[in-house]
């Protein structure tokens, strides 16, 4: 059975509290007016005015969420359906915790398996798929020494032939996860050259690596504080160093299991510009699955972790409106600073802050509709409205 509604092309979205992405407070009552996908006004709606066939009212607005890291959802795995048919099924069940754009995540793998997965999105933009903004591989390019779940035996350097594939044209945004520290020498700035955004992650960098990197090309981390070298008194590491500097971004995963509440209050205080929530989900999120097979290893979902007989995480079961809930909830973090941390921070993270992240005339039409409890009840995906629940 679908998750989704068949989508509607609304003209108006009427706000009654409206997070755009810039103020630290909401405005109530605005009417965003949509045409050809992109937001064409925004302005204060007359209480009492007449009401529209077209238009659609939602408690809370935000600019659409984006997750720069979603490994599967709604039963399917990408590692496991490298397909453009799997995105759609992916980026469908995301939508239901209020993702509007993603990075379908494709993790380390044998070999050059990960072209498999550059031309399924490839494929998947090519056709329109709603939400697909491009591909992020997170491996196999990572430390042998920080592997987390990802399979041991598969990790391994980033050779010439492989700098010629990532470096390739490619319609989406390319994000990749490495281990700056086994790059060869000018590789960084080559994959910069090339358009690709570069995060640090299970990596075990010294900070002065990181420092060089940043220098390079390097644009953020992933899944902060997890499979990373850490803050200790003498050494920074690759957390401290994210932690301590102006442009870094980084992806964190605010689930109460991957990262101790404390630890992110930390990097929200530090970096509220540039921490960007991430699920890190797998295909239990949206889904029925609540077993499943990973490189050999049975992952289990319990009490919300997916983990190995080890008790090692493998990837999350946490969606973006939980996310932003949690925020809230466990940081008393403002409602406005927890949704930018969803929409406006990843979308400069990918180089996408003039068209996403922001609810502003002549910005691409995606937006995140909630409830007062912070609960999506919708999304809307270049002014294509799914799930609409009135």
């Amino acid at each position: 059975m679908p998750l989704d509604e068949p989508p509607i092309h609304p003209r108006r979205i009427l706000a009654r509290k409206l997070f755009d992405g810039l103020g630290d407070t909401c405005r109530t009552d605005q009417l965003i007016e949509i045409e050809a996908g992109r937001i064409a006004r925004v302005g204060a709606w007359q209480a009492g005015g007449a009401g529209h066939s077209d238009m659609v009212e939602a408690d809370i607005v935000s600019a659409g969420f984006i997750d720069l890291q979603i490994n599967g959802a709604n039963d399917v795995q990408f590692n496991f359906d490298p397909t453009p048919e799997a995105l759609e099924r992916i980026a469908q069940g995301a939508r239901r915790g209020g993702t509007a754009h993603l990075l379908p995540t494709f993790i380390t793998a044998p070999d050059r398996q990960y072209l498999a997965a550059i031309d399924a999105a490839r494929a998947a933009i090519d056709v329109g798929v709603p939400g697909i903004l491009g591909l992020h591989l997170e491996g196999p390019f990572l430390s042998p020494e920080r592997p987390g779940i990802h399979d041991p035996a598969a990790i391994r350097a980033l050779d010439p032939t492989d700098l010629s594939h990532l470096g390739a044209a490619f319609p989406g945004v390319l994000l990749l996860t490495l281990a700056p520290e086994h790059l060869p020498p000018g590789t960084l700035t080559a994959l910069s050259d090339a358009g690709v955004i570069v995060f640090a992650g299970h990596s075990a960098a010294t900070a002065a690596c990181i420092e060089v990197a940043q220098t390079q090309g390097l644009r953020g981390a992933t899944h902060l504080f997890n499979a990373m070298s850490q803050l200790t008194g003498r050494e920074p590491g690759l957390v401290g160093v994210v932690l301590a500097s102006d442009r870094l971004f980084a992806g964190i995963v605010a689930d109460g299991h991957h990262v101790a509440w404390s630890n992110i209050g930390i990097a929200a205080r530090l970096m509220p510009d540039r921490l960007c929530l991430v699920t890190d989900a797998m295909l239990t999120l949206a889904g029925r699955t609540t077993e499943f097979d990973l490189h050999g290893e049975a992952i289990r979902l319990e009490g919300g972790r997916l983990t190995n007989a080890a008790d090692r995480l493998a990837g999350a079961h946490v969606a973006m409106d939980e996310s932003v809930r949690n925020l809230v909830a466990q940081l008393d973090m403002p409602i406005a600073a927890a949704l930018r941390m969803a929409s406006a921070n990843p979308a400069r993270a990918l180089g996408l802050g003039d068209e996403l992240g922001v609810v502003r005339a002549g910005y691409r039409a995606s937006l995140t509709l909630l409830d007062n409890d912070l609960e999506a009840v919708g999304t809307v995906v270049d002014g294509a409205l799914f799930d609409r629940t009135g």
